[in-house]
């Protein structure tokens, strides 16, 4: 029995990398926000790009507690994202062209958002990794923890509780 070869380094690496565009780009808010994700592996880290509109009181200042809300929370949401049709990547069956061209699986939808505040965020660029604690076939759960300067010293955190997607019937 002889094996097939299997694929080169740098086509695998363009396909997950095409995969993880096409997710975030179905959220317009995260541009907005000036949002970007960095993959290893299987694993996302996402950054909060400093933005001036992302300053809610400019006398101290600080990150608007709204803008960090919302990079934690969109953070999570790609994150389950990405654990959920990891194995469809990996095995072909999802394919990425049809994802580019708009025929995205449907996102988790949020159930209940909780976000403690443990700092105040700098003006500066912000990172969050987020953990998917439970992921069944109609519930997960994920935390995330943000950080500036120190992954140590955490800005902010966040659990979030959400309703996954039921596989669409063929009709």
């Amino acid at each position: 029995m002889k094996r097939s070869q299997p694929e080169p380094k740098q086509v695998v690496k363009q396909r997950r990398d095409a995969a993880l565009k096409a997710l975030v780009d179905a959220v317009p808010y995260a541009r907005v926000l000036g949002i970007t994700f960095e993959r290893r592996g299987d694993e996302l880290s996402s950054t909060l790009h400093y933005q001036d509109s992302n300053i809610g009181n400019p006398l101290i200042p600080a990150l608007h507690g709204g803008a960090t809300a919302a990079f934690l929370e969109v953070t999570a949401q790609i994150t389950l994202h990405w654990f959920h049709l990891w194995p469809q990547f990996e095995s072909g069956a999802l394919d990425v062209e049809t994802m580019v061209a708009g025929d995205m699986p449907r996102q988790p939808k949020t159930i209940d958002f909780t976000v403690d505040y443990l700092r105040s965020g700098l003006p500066r660029d912000a990172y969050a990794r987020a953990t998917v604690n439970r992921s069944g076939r109609r519930y997960a759960s994920v935390h995330v923890a943000a950080w500036q300067d120190h992954k140590d010293k955490l800005f902010a955190q966040a659990t979030g509780h959400f309703l996954m997607p039921q596989s669409r019937s063929p009709d």
